[in-house]
């Protein structure tokens, strides 16, 4: 029998990007750079990332303020619906606007995502094999993380959807072996100063 080790899976949102989404702002990089120097203390290991520019500028920041952590691009981490549900799956009062949500988002990202999502559960999850534990940062976007949170928790298929988390904001999950997957923390802005928290966010939801 192979043994097995934990893991400590890191997820963070990309910083806050301009409007057209080719770059970050520079609240975003300030972001990215912020998070960069929590996670100095962290062994990682590997940062992964998605290959859309929001993303892959915020891990190269990130990675800069670390020493010598690989950075490594993964289609799997990028930007896709993970599962679609279907009507009777949602609850009645809000089923309307969450599949007039979904609608919004090009066909593309519909289609591809829930076998780019079993690629992510596969990668980026679970114990590892040997005997040392591993920590990994995944840099990705909002749909992602909350997939990978819901997975976590053995939540329904649907459930992805209103987990929102804030740019640059990070969640770590712990896969040990023998045990149930467990979120040790959840969108943590603590590295973050007041105006840049809830980036990401519509003002209603800001707490």
């Amino acid at each position: 029998m192979t043994e097995t080790a934990t893991r400590h899976l890191y997820l963070a949102r990309h910083g806050e990007a301009s409007e057209d989404e080719t770059t970050l702002t520079e609240s975003g990089r300030r972001q990215a750079v912020l998070l960069g120097e929590r996670l100095r203390s962290t062994p990682l290991s590997a940062i992964h990332h998605g290959p859309l520019p929001r993303a892959r500028q915020t891990a190269r920041l990130i990675g800069e303020q670390l020493d010598a952590v690989p950075l490594h691009q993964s289609e799997h981490a990028g930007d896709y619906v993970p599962y679609e549900p279907t009507r009777e799956e949602l609850p009645p009062d809000a089923a309307d606007t969450m599949l007039g949500f979904l609608a919004q988002v090009p066909e593309e990202e519909r289609d591809r995502g829930p076998a780019l999502a079993r690629e992510a559960v596969a990668a980026f999850t679970g114990p590892v094999d040997g005997d040392r534990p591993r920590h990994e940062l995944v840099v990705t976007h909002n749909f992602l993380i909350g997939w990978l949170v819901r997975a976590a928790l053995d939540a329904p298929e649907w459930r992805w959807m209103g987990l929102n988390h804030a740019n640059a904001a990070l969640t770590v999950i712990r896969y040990a072996p023998g045990r149930a997957s467990s979120v040790l923390f959840y969108n943590d802005m603590r590295h973050l100063p007041p105006e840049l928290r809830w980036t990401g966010f519509p003002p209603e939801l800001h707490v």
